[in-house]
Protein backbone atom coordinates (compact mmCIF):
# COMPACT_ATOMS: atom_id res chain seq x y z
CA UNK A 1 0.00 0.00 0.00
CA UNK A 2 1.14 3.36 -0.32
CA UNK A 3 2.47 5.35 2.15
CA UNK A 4 2.20 8.60 3.77
CA UNK A 5 4.58 10.54 6.15
CA UNK A 6 3.45 10.51 9.36
CA UNK A 7 5.49 10.79 12.74
CA UNK A 8 6.41 7.60 12.56
CA UNK A 9 9.39 8.45 10.44
CA UNK A 10 10.99 9.67 13.60
CA UNK A 11 12.10 6.25 14.48
CA UNK A 12 13.86 6.30 10.90
CA UNK A 13 15.41 9.31 11.51
CA UNK A 14 16.98 7.95 14.91
CA UNK A 15 18.69 5.13 13.03
CA UNK A 16 20.22 7.12 10.46
CA UNK A 17 21.49 9.92 13.08
CA UNK A 18 22.55 6.76 15.24
CA UNK A 19 25.14 5.53 12.33
CA UNK A 20 26.44 9.02 11.17
CA UNK A 21 27.09 9.31 14.99
CA UNK A 22 29.12 6.03 15.21
CA UNK A 23 31.38 6.64 11.77
CA UNK A 24 31.40 10.18 11.91
CA UNK A 25 31.44 10.04 7.90
CA UNK A 26 28.05 8.57 7.16
CA UNK A 27 26.02 11.47 7.12
CA UNK A 28 23.38 11.91 4.39
CA UNK A 29 23.68 14.14 1.48
CA UNK A 30 21.25 15.87 -0.40
CA UNK A 31 22.03 17.80 -3.32
CA UNK A 32 18.74 19.07 -4.45
CA UNK A 33 15.28 18.54 -2.64
CA UNK A 34 14.13 15.94 -4.76
CA UNK A 35 17.49 13.86 -4.05
CA UNK A 36 19.31 12.03 -1.60
CA UNK A 37 22.49 9.82 -1.52
CA UNK A 38 23.16 7.39 1.57
CA UNK A 39 26.48 5.43 2.37
CA UNK A 40 26.56 1.43 1.88
CA UNK A 41 25.83 1.30 5.19
CA UNK A 42 22.93 2.92 5.35
CA UNK A 43 21.26 1.55 2.09
CA UNK A 44 21.99 -1.75 3.99
CA UNK A 45 20.13 -0.70 7.37
CA UNK A 46 16.94 0.08 5.64
CA UNK A 47 16.95 -3.26 3.18
CA UNK A 48 17.28 -0.85 0.34
CA UNK A 49 16.23 -2.69 -3.16
CA UNK A 50 16.50 -2.07 -6.63
CA UNK A 51 14.70 -3.21 -9.82
CA UNK A 52 12.80 -2.69 -12.64
CA UNK A 53 9.04 -2.45 -13.77
CA UNK A 54 7.68 -5.71 -14.04
CA UNK A 55 5.18 -5.99 -16.55
CA UNK A 56 1.57 -8.07 -16.50
CA UNK A 57 -1.97 -8.25 -16.60
CA UNK A 58 -4.50 -6.06 -14.48
CA UNK A 59 -8.09 -5.52 -14.69
CA UNK A 60 -9.19 -1.87 -14.05
CA UNK A 61 -12.02 -1.12 -11.60
CA UNK A 62 -14.33 2.20 -11.87
CA UNK A 63 -15.30 3.02 -7.95
CA UNK A 64 -18.65 3.92 -7.78
CA UNK A 65 -21.19 5.23 -5.14
CA UNK A 66 -25.49 4.88 -5.70
CA UNK A 67 -28.29 3.77 -4.03
CA UNK A 68 -30.99 1.13 -3.86
CA UNK A 69 -33.95 2.32 -6.11
CA UNK A 70 -36.98 1.18 -7.49
CA UNK A 71 -38.56 1.51 -11.15
CA UNK A 72 -41.94 3.66 -11.04
CA UNK A 73 -44.13 1.18 -11.18
CA UNK A 74 -42.98 -0.22 -8.17
CA UNK A 75 -44.36 2.83 -6.48
CA UNK A 76 -47.63 3.78 -5.83
CA UNK A 77 -49.49 7.01 -4.57
CA UNK A 78 -52.76 6.18 -2.97
CA UNK A 79 -54.95 9.59 -2.73
CA UNK A 80 -59.12 9.58 -3.40
CA UNK A 81 -60.35 11.36 -6.81
CA UNK A 82 -62.95 12.80 -5.34
CA UNK A 83 -61.84 14.10 -1.83
CA UNK A 84 -63.47 13.03 1.66
CA UNK A 85 -62.99 12.35 5.34
CA UNK A 86 -60.79 8.52 6.33
CA UNK A 87 -63.66 6.38 8.49
CA UNK A 88 -60.91 3.99 9.22
CA UNK A 89 -57.41 2.25 8.28
CA UNK A 90 -55.77 -0.13 9.95
CA UNK A 91 -52.29 0.62 7.74
CA UNK A 92 -48.97 1.39 9.61
CA UNK A 93 -45.44 2.09 7.89
CA UNK A 94 -43.79 -1.14 6.99
CA UNK A 95 -47.64 -2.81 6.71
CA UNK A 96 -47.71 -5.88 3.84
CA UNK A 97 -50.51 -5.56 1.52
CA UNK A 98 -51.53 -7.11 -2.04
CA UNK A 99 -52.90 -5.86 -4.67
CA UNK A 100 -56.68 -5.64 -4.21
CA UNK A 101 -56.67 -5.45 -0.23
CA UNK A 102 -58.84 -2.87 1.50
CA UNK A 103 -56.57 -0.38 3.12
CA UNK A 104 -58.89 2.01 4.13
CA UNK A 105 -62.49 3.34 4.14
CA UNK A 106 -63.72 7.00 3.25
CA UNK A 107 -66.75 9.01 3.76
CA UNK A 108 -68.48 12.32 2.30
CA UNK A 109 -71.82 13.46 1.62
CA UNK A 110 -70.16 13.60 -2.14
CA UNK A 111 -70.60 10.20 -2.53
CA UNK A 112 -74.14 10.02 -1.84
CA UNK A 113 -75.05 12.66 -3.82
CA UNK A 114 -73.20 10.99 -7.28
CA UNK A 115 -74.74 7.40 -6.46
CA UNK A 116 -78.53 9.58 -6.32
CA UNK A 117 -77.53 11.47 -9.57
CA UNK A 118 -76.80 7.63 -11.44
CA UNK A 119 -79.81 6.40 -10.02
CA UNK A 120 -81.59 9.53 -11.55
CA UNK A 121 -79.86 9.25 -15.26
CA UNK A 122 -80.41 5.49 -15.18
CA UNK A 123 -84.03 5.66 -14.67
CA UNK A 124 -84.45 8.74 -17.08
CA UNK A 125 -82.08 6.05 -19.80
CA UNK A 126 -84.44 3.69 -19.07
CA UNK A 127 -87.50 5.84 -20.06
CA UNK A 128 -85.50 7.51 -23.11
CA UNK A 129 -85.16 4.40 -24.53
CA UNK A 130 -88.62 3.46 -24.75
CA UNK A 131 -90.23 6.43 -25.99
CA UNK A 132 -87.76 6.33 -28.59
CA UNK A 133 -89.24 2.74 -29.77
CA UNK A 134 -92.54 4.17 -29.34
CA UNK A 135 -91.46 7.46 -31.53
CA UNK A 136 -90.22 5.11 -34.20
CA UNK A 137 -93.35 2.82 -34.15
CA UNK A 138 -95.20 6.64 -35.06
CA UNK A 139 -92.78 7.41 -37.31
CA UNK A 140 -93.28 4.37 -39.37
CA UNK A 141 -96.89 5.28 -40.18
CA UNK A 142 -96.00 8.81 -39.78
CA UNK A 143 -98.06 9.59 -36.83
CA UNK A 144 -95.76 11.69 -35.85
CA UNK A 145 -93.04 14.08 -37.48
CA UNK A 146 -89.80 13.67 -38.13
CA UNK A 147 -88.56 16.12 -36.04
CA UNK A 148 -90.19 14.68 -33.03
CA UNK A 149 -88.39 11.56 -33.52
CA UNK A 150 -85.11 13.42 -33.94
CA UNK A 151 -85.76 15.05 -30.83
CA UNK A 152 -86.23 12.09 -28.82
CA UNK A 153 -83.05 10.55 -30.30
CA UNK A 154 -80.97 13.60 -29.39
CA UNK A 155 -82.37 13.03 -25.96
CA UNK A 156 -82.06 9.58 -25.41
CA UNK A 157 -78.14 9.60 -26.77
CA UNK A 158 -77.82 13.15 -24.19
CA UNK A 159 -79.00 10.26 -21.48
CA UNK A 160 -76.15 7.82 -22.69
CA UNK A 161 -73.48 10.11 -22.30
CA UNK A 162 -74.67 11.16 -19.02
CA UNK A 163 -75.03 7.60 -18.00
CA UNK A 164 -71.93 6.51 -19.29
CA UNK A 165 -69.87 9.84 -17.55
CA UNK A 166 -71.44 8.98 -13.94
CA UNK A 167 -70.53 4.94 -14.31
CA UNK A 168 -67.03 6.03 -15.03
CA UNK A 169 -66.97 8.38 -12.21
CA UNK A 170 -68.08 5.90 -9.63
CA UNK A 171 -65.72 3.76 -10.69
CA UNK A 172 -62.82 6.47 -9.16
CA UNK A 173 -64.28 5.90 -5.99
CA UNK A 174 -64.59 2.35 -6.30
CA UNK A 175 -68.43 2.02 -6.58
CA UNK A 176 -69.89 -0.62 -9.24
CA UNK A 177 -72.84 1.05 -11.14
CA UNK A 178 -74.29 -2.20 -11.34
CA UNK A 179 -74.44 -2.94 -7.23
CA UNK A 180 -77.08 0.94 -7.01
CA UNK A 181 -79.25 -0.81 -9.85
CA UNK A 182 -81.48 -2.21 -6.42
CA UNK A 183 -81.52 1.46 -5.18
CA UNK A 184 -78.66 1.10 -2.34
CA UNK A 185 -77.00 3.98 -1.77
CA UNK A 186 -73.69 4.08 0.20
CA UNK A 187 -72.67 7.11 2.32
CA UNK A 188 -68.58 5.37 2.01
CA UNK A 189 -66.28 4.21 -0.28
CA UNK A 190 -63.60 1.57 -0.16
CA UNK A 191 -59.66 1.92 -1.07
CA UNK A 192 -57.78 -1.22 -2.32
CA UNK A 193 -53.96 -1.64 -2.67
CA UNK A 194 -53.25 -0.96 -6.06
CA UNK A 195 -49.53 -2.88 -5.91
CA UNK A 196 -48.11 -5.92 -3.96
CA UNK A 197 -45.69 -4.31 -1.69
CA UNK A 198 -45.36 -2.34 1.84
CA UNK A 199 -46.51 0.94 2.91
CA UNK A 200 -43.88 3.07 3.17
CA UNK A 201 -46.04 6.32 4.41
CA UNK A 202 -49.23 7.35 6.19
CA UNK A 203 -50.05 10.87 5.84
CA UNK A 204 -53.47 10.98 7.15
CA UNK A 205 -55.51 10.53 10.28
CA UNK A 206 -58.92 9.25 11.35
CA UNK A 207 -61.93 11.79 10.18
CA UNK A 208 -59.01 13.86 8.71
CA UNK A 209 -60.36 15.38 5.54
CA UNK A 210 -58.76 14.78 2.17
CA UNK A 211 -58.75 16.72 -1.14
CA UNK A 212 -58.20 15.02 -4.84
CA UNK A 213 -54.76 15.81 -4.82
CA UNK A 214 -53.47 14.72 -1.49
CA UNK A 215 -51.25 11.37 -0.80
CA UNK A 216 -52.98 9.08 1.64
CA UNK A 217 -50.86 6.53 1.53
CA UNK A 218 -47.37 5.52 -0.24
CA UNK A 219 -46.60 1.89 -1.36
CA UNK A 220 -43.36 -0.16 -2.44
CA UNK A 221 -42.76 -3.06 -4.00
CA UNK A 222 -39.23 -3.70 -3.17
CA UNK A 223 -38.91 -7.04 -5.14
CA UNK A 224 -37.59 -5.75 -8.50
CA UNK A 225 -34.89 -3.42 -6.94
CA UNK A 226 -32.02 -2.13 -9.12
CA UNK A 227 -29.05 -0.15 -8.54
CA UNK A 228 -28.98 3.57 -9.57
CA UNK A 229 -25.56 4.59 -9.72
CA UNK A 230 -23.75 7.57 -10.31
CA UNK A 231 -21.23 8.12 -13.09
CA UNK A 232 -18.94 11.33 -13.99
CA UNK A 233 -19.06 12.31 -17.68
CA UNK A 234 -15.34 11.58 -18.16
CA UNK A 235 -16.28 7.49 -17.19
CA UNK A 236 -19.84 7.56 -19.43
CA UNK A 237 -17.96 5.74 -22.65
CA UNK A 238 -16.71 3.20 -21.03
CA UNK A 239 -19.96 1.60 -19.70
CA UNK A 240 -21.58 -0.32 -21.88
CA UNK A 241 -24.95 -2.59 -21.13
CA UNK A 242 -24.40 -5.81 -20.23
CA UNK A 243 -21.48 -5.40 -17.93
CA UNK A 244 -20.81 -6.93 -14.80
CA UNK A 245 -20.82 -4.74 -11.30
CA UNK A 246 -20.10 -5.60 -7.67
CA UNK A 247 -22.00 -4.05 -5.30
CA UNK A 248 -21.83 -3.54 -1.43
CA UNK A 249 -22.84 -1.76 1.57
CA UNK A 250 -20.94 0.24 4.01
CA UNK A 251 -22.29 -1.95 6.87
CA UNK A 252 -21.54 -5.22 4.96
CA UNK A 253 -18.60 -4.33 2.90
CA UNK A 254 -17.49 -8.23 2.33
CA UNK A 255 -20.83 -9.14 1.35
CA UNK A 256 -21.04 -8.85 -2.83
CA UNK A 257 -23.90 -8.21 -4.53
CA UNK A 258 -23.78 -9.14 -8.50
CA UNK A 259 -25.04 -6.56 -10.30
CA UNK A 260 -25.86 -5.51 -14.36
CA UNK A 261 -25.86 -2.77 -16.51
CA UNK A 262 -29.14 -2.48 -17.86
CA UNK A 263 -29.34 1.03 -18.81
CA UNK A 264 -27.52 4.46 -18.43
CA UNK A 265 -29.10 8.15 -18.83
CA UNK A 266 -28.15 10.06 -21.83
CA UNK A 267 -28.66 13.41 -20.00
CA UNK A 268 -25.56 14.76 -18.11
CA UNK A 269 -26.26 17.24 -15.89
CA UNK A 270 -23.23 18.93 -13.19
CA UNK A 271 -20.32 16.85 -14.94
CA UNK A 272 -22.22 13.99 -13.65
CA UNK A 273 -25.10 11.30 -15.09
CA UNK A 274 -26.79 8.11 -14.08
CA UNK A 275 -26.08 4.39 -14.27
CA UNK A 276 -29.05 1.50 -13.85
CA UNK A 277 -28.09 -1.95 -12.73
CA UNK A 278 -30.13 -5.08 -11.90
CA UNK A 279 -29.57 -7.33 -9.03
CA UNK A 280 -28.71 -11.12 -10.32
CA UNK A 281 -30.64 -11.82 -6.90
CA UNK A 282 -32.95 -10.19 -4.61
CA UNK A 283 -31.85 -9.44 -0.83
CA UNK A 284 -34.61 -8.39 1.48
CA UNK A 285 -31.92 -6.80 3.34
CA UNK A 286 -31.42 -4.52 0.75
CA UNK A 287 -33.95 -1.80 0.76
CA UNK A 288 -34.41 1.65 -1.38
CA UNK A 289 -32.92 4.73 -0.41
CA UNK A 290 -29.97 2.84 0.90
CA UNK A 291 -26.63 3.94 -0.36
CA UNK A 292 -24.24 1.36 -2.27
CA UNK A 293 -20.77 1.21 -2.92
CA UNK A 294 -19.91 -0.63 -6.57
CA UNK A 295 -17.18 -1.84 -8.30
CA UNK A 296 -17.27 -1.68 -12.63
CA UNK A 297 -14.72 -4.28 -13.59
CA UNK A 298 -12.87 -3.76 -16.74
CA UNK A 299 -11.07 -5.93 -19.12
CA UNK A 300 -7.71 -6.95 -18.06
CA UNK A 301 -4.80 -5.04 -19.82
CA UNK A 302 -1.12 -5.16 -19.76
CA UNK A 303 0.60 -2.84 -17.47
CA UNK A 304 3.99 -1.71 -15.66
CA UNK A 305 3.89 -2.77 -11.86
CA UNK A 306 5.78 -2.33 -8.91
CA UNK A 307 5.29 -3.22 -5.30
CA UNK A 308 2.99 -0.84 -3.51
CA UNK A 309 5.95 -0.26 -0.99
CA UNK A 310 7.76 1.47 -4.14
CA UNK A 311 5.89 4.04 -4.29
CA UNK A 312 5.34 6.53 -1.60
CA UNK A 313 2.82 9.60 -1.14
CA UNK A 314 3.37 13.23 -0.33
CA UNK A 315 1.26 16.29 -0.51
CA UNK A 316 -1.46 13.77 -2.43
CA UNK A 317 0.71 13.06 -4.84
CA UNK A 318 2.68 9.62 -5.56
CA UNK A 319 6.46 9.37 -6.20
CA UNK A 320 8.85 6.61 -6.56
CA UNK A 321 12.32 7.01 -6.39
CA UNK A 322 14.66 6.26 -9.38
CA UNK A 323 18.39 5.39 -8.76
CA UNK A 324 20.58 7.82 -10.56
CA UNK A 325 23.89 5.87 -9.54
CA UNK A 326 24.40 3.01 -6.60
CA UNK A 327 23.58 4.89 -3.81
CA UNK A 328 21.77 8.68 -5.44
CA UNK A 329 18.17 8.32 -5.72
CA UNK A 330 15.59 11.18 -7.13
CA UNK A 331 12.29 11.42 -5.97
CA UNK A 332 10.59 10.98 -9.43
CA UNK A 333 5.91 12.15 -9.14
CA UNK A 334 4.23 9.15 -11.45
CA UNK A 335 0.52 8.70 -11.94
CA UNK A 336 -0.87 5.28 -10.41
CA UNK A 337 -3.32 3.07 -11.78
CA UNK A 338 -4.96 -0.19 -10.14
CA UNK A 339 -3.81 -2.01 -7.20
CA UNK A 340 -3.48 -5.83 -6.91
CA UNK A 341 -1.88 -8.63 -5.46
CA UNK A 342 0.69 -6.02 -3.46
CA UNK A 343 1.59 -4.34 -6.99
CA UNK A 344 0.37 -1.28 -8.34
CA UNK A 345 0.00 0.01 -11.96
CA UNK A 346 1.98 3.22 -12.96
CA UNK A 347 1.36 4.62 -16.13
CA UNK A 348 4.79 6.41 -16.84
CA UNK A 349 6.96 4.86 -18.71
CA UNK A 350 10.23 3.50 -16.41
CA UNK A 351 11.14 0.55 -18.92
CA UNK A 352 15.09 0.29 -18.39
CA UNK A 353 15.16 2.68 -15.00
CA UNK A 354 16.29 1.61 -11.63
CA UNK A 355 13.79 1.89 -8.98
CA UNK A 356 13.65 1.46 -5.72
CA UNK A 357 11.75 -1.32 -4.89
CA UNK A 358 11.57 -1.88 -1.21
CA UNK A 359 13.15 1.00 1.27
CA UNK A 360 11.16 3.82 -0.57
CA UNK A 361 9.42 4.77 2.52
CA UNK A 362 12.50 4.97 4.06
CA UNK A 363 14.38 7.33 1.96
CA UNK A 364 11.06 9.65 1.53
CA UNK A 365 11.60 10.15 5.45
CA UNK A 366 15.46 10.94 5.55
CA UNK A 367 15.44 13.33 2.30
CA UNK A 368 12.21 15.66 3.95
CA UNK A 369 13.79 15.44 7.33
CA UNK A 370 16.54 16.42 5.93
CA UNK A 371 15.37 19.50 3.87
CA UNK A 372 13.35 20.68 6.99
CA UNK A 373 16.71 20.52 9.19
CA UNK A 374 18.07 22.48 6.34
Amino acid sequence: MKYYLYMGGLAISMAFGCNSSETGQEKVVVTNENEVSLTAKQANNVGLQIGEVAFGEISETLKLQGKIDVPPQNLASVSIPLGGYLKSTTMLPGTKVVKGQLIAVMEDPQYIQLQQDYLGIHNRLDYAAKELARQRELNVSKANSDKTLQQTETEYQNLRIEHAALIEKLKLINISAGSLNGGRISKSVNIYSPINGYVSKVNVNIGKYVTPSDVIFELINPSDIHLNLTVFEKDLNRISIGQQVLAYTNAVPDKKYQTEVILFSHNVEGGRSEVHCHFEQYDKRLVPGMYINAELQFKKRQAQLVPEDAVVSFENRDYVFLASSALKFAMTEVRTGEAADGKIAVVNDLKGKKIVLKGAYSLLMKLKNTTEEE
